[in-house]
């Protein structure tokens, strides 16, 4: 039997949708690399997704 790891142990990745930390889940234990948003909301949100020109474009205007 495997070592027990404790929740702090397990990768986290930050969702581009939401900017929120996730952590790994036994369901994506056979696809982690391949997972990018924490939910099935932020999925299908990912249109909604703001993208370093945006936020480069809106820091700029929010300057002037």
């Amino acid at each position: 039997m495997g070592r027990v790891r404790s929740k702090s142990d397990l990768p986290t990745k930050i969702c581009p949708v939401c900017q929120r930390p996730f952590t790994w889940r036994k369901k994506w234990q056979d696809c982690w690399d391949d997972v990018k948003y924490c939910s099935e909301r932020c999925r299908r949100r990912r249109s909604e997704a703001p993208n370093e020109t945006n936020r480069n474009t809106d820091a700029n205007s929010a300057r002037d």
